[in-house]
């Protein structure tokens, strides 16, 4: 995949993730087939595959196999949607479009797109669990940490619960910054190390380099999410738009304004090249997703 463009290489690997969970997830006609066709309604045929890409990314530096990148990168996949589920629930956020169609308790109920989550993220470690991904015992022992620790209360779930504490709330940048490192970064930062450890075994040096630049796309993401919940519209984003400002939850552009929140990611992008200064040709779809992350639309 190395010899594609961007735009070729990143639908390259829309269409390879959209394969492998097609045949990872199950099958709709599979008893409790209603929970099933919840799992796949909300995981398949959308979304931008951002933290397959980075798998995909950093274990093309780390020379992984495509095998081993698709079930991590699934693995990530699942975990995100059963997020973005029950972010999506009255109880949470109580949003009704989600990657331009309702959200999965709009098309099913409430209590089908609660199971949907669990399921998806039970099935994302059992996958983990089940297939060889890196060379050493040790080296997948170490994935299942990570990835455990990315989605947990240290992780997406307590980002999640401070965003709720939150609404209506003044923040603080740095209290700002700490809440979307959970929220967002933790599953970003992740996926770039879940793809490093597919492949050859990377110094601590390169790893830490390998991390540095996952924190700074990570937060970049959420900064520019927040510039385009300001500025753009249903149809482009394919949710809800404006919904955190009139909840009254702090984001970047509350905080900063937008001009500001432009410049910090600009800063940010800077940041996550800088990262990557010690890497050749083969941190090459690590920089472009990055340019991508600041510079996406929706």
């Amino acid at each position: 995949m190395s010899s594609l463009d961007f735009l070729a290489w990143s639908r390259d690997v829309a269409g390879r993730m959209e394969t492998a969970l097609a045949e990872l997830l199950p099958a709709k006609q599979l008893p409790p087939s209603r929970l099933h066709d919840a799992m796949r309604y909300s995981t398949l045929g959308g979304g931008k595959r951002v933290r397959a890409m980075l798998v995909f990314a950093a274990g093309e530096l780390a020379d992984a196999a495509v095998d081993r990148l698709k079930v991590a990168a699934a693995a990530v996949e699942m975990v995100h949607a059963y997020s973005l589920i029950h972010d999506d629930l009255p109880c949470m956020d109580d949003d009704v479009m989600r990657r331009g169609k309702p959200t999965c308790h709009v098309e099913f109920d409430e209590a089908t797109a609660l199971l949907a989550g669990d399921a998806l993220q039970s099935l994302a470690f059992q996958l983990l669990a089940e297939y060889r991904l890196g060379d050493r015992p040790e080296s997948q022992l170490k994935v299942l940490q990570q990835f455990a620790l990315a989605c947990g209360s240290r992780g997406m779930a307590g980002g999640q619960a401070i965003d709720l504490d939150s609404v209506g709330k003044s923040l603080t940048l740095p209290e700002l910054e700490h809440m979307h490192i959970l929220k967002t970064g933790a599953l970003i930062r992740a996926s770039v190390t879940m793809g490093a450890h597919c492949g050859r075994e990377l110094s601590a040096t390169e790893l830490e380099h390998l991390d540095r630049y996952a924190k700074c796309v990570g937060l970049a993401f959420q900064v520019v999410d927040d510039i385009l919940d300001e500025e753009g519209d249903v149809a482009t984003l394919g949710k809800t738009a404006g919904k955190d400002k009139a909840a009254g939850k702090p984001t970047y552009t509350s905080l900063m304004g937008l001009a500001p929140a432009r410049k910090f990611a600009a800063e940010l992008l800077a940041d996550a090249h800088e990262a990557l200064s010690p890497f050749d040709g083969r941190a090459t779809r690590l920089r472009e997703l990055a340019d991508f992350i600041v510079q996406r639309e929706r």
